[in-house]
């Protein structure tokens, strides 16, 4: 059996007043504990375990997993006994990536500014990459996580996060994305939100609510939470249809300009740029106001959403 690893703190907590600050330190602390759970890249299974680290600890936000620790925090709870459930979603972003990226999917050469997982290993490599990297995160949300977190808390917590990402959730999204694939503006506006309700923002919002639960939110913060997290995956799938307009590949580290190329559906697309941005902003407002009743532990979170909008990847 092999030994359970311990995430210890590496990286200082503390009070910041401002957001970059914040996300850099978080970052930080995700980072560590990621490289620090990962098996090693030796024995037989070290091209496979390799495949894996490389996409994983290839750099990127980190924001799903920052979310977690500070809706944890938005309650009032201390963020270190969440690291492993911060941990294991990255692992799953990670994996959505690496197959999103396939040449079966979205077909793309870059991701985080590097070749994708398919394009350094192959595609049979990359797809097992992503296989492993989403079995590892429920080994991550099966371990002890504190006698700060019950029992029943954890198990409401995987069931959480395995609904938000399966046919229903992450998955289905992604189904419904490729199948509108080629149709552009073809498709209404409530279908265009169905179908990035499901593939960006399901997961954006379990992160929000697996912090809070493991927190001990009341139910009436997990309320508002969630509709914090429904309103920043909304916000942040906007943005990044936006950015694939606007911005230029050395910044967004991907391709620019992909998703007109391959007739997707997109809110420019739909909607022209102007009113696009226009939705975006709203959905950062409906954020912020969804964390009226909080204190200043909400913070992170309110200056989260504005930094969702600002980004420029």
């Amino acid at each position: 059996m092999r030994p359970t690893v311990e995430i210890v703190e590496t990286v200082e907590i503390k009070e910041v007043k401002e957001i970059r600050e914040y996300l850099n330190q978080r970052r930080q602390l995700v980072e560590a504990a990621l490289g620090q759970v990962l098996p090693a890249a030796n024995g037989p299974l070290a091209g496979h375990i390799e495949a894996m680290r490389y996409s994983l600890l290839a750099g990127g936000k980190r924001v799903r997993p920052i979310l977690c620790l500070a809706a944890a925090e938005a309650v009032g709870a201390e963020p270190q006994p969440l690291l492993p459930v911060a941990c294991a979603l990255e692992c799953i972003h990670t994996y959505s990536l690496i197959h999103d990226d396939l040449p079966a999917m979205d077909d793309d050469d870059l991701r985080r500014g590097k070749a994708t997982c398919h394009k350094k290993f192959g595609e049979a490599e990359a797809i097992l990459a992503g296989d492993g990297l989403l079995s590892f995160a429920f080994e991550l949300l099966a371990r002890p996580l504190g006698a700060e977190i019950s029992a029943a808390e954890q198990l409401r917590i995987i069931g959480l996060i395995a609904a938000a990402i399966g046919p229903l959730g992450m998955v289905g999204g992604q189904v419904l994305d490729m199948a509108a694939e080629g149709r552009g503006a073809a498709i209404d506006l409530d279908a265009l939100q169905e179908i990035h309700r499901r593939k960006t923002g399901a997961l954006i919002t379990v992160a929000v609510q697996a912090g809070a639960i493991g927190g001990g939110a009341t139910p009436t913060q997990l309320e508002a939470l969630t509709i914090y997290g429904q309103q920043l995956g909304l916000a942040f799938q906007i943005v990044d249809d936006l950015l694939n307009v606007t911005g230029d590949t050395a910044t967004l580290g991907k391709a620019a300009g992909s998703d007109a190329a391959r007739g997707k559906a997109t809110y420019p697309a739909l909607l022209g740029l102007e009113a696009t941005d226009g939705k975006a902003r709203e959905a950062v407002a409906a954020a912020v106001a969804a964390l009226e009743s909080f204190d200043q532990r909400a913070e992170p979170l309110r200056q989260l959403a504005r930094y969702i909008y600002d980004r420029k990847r």
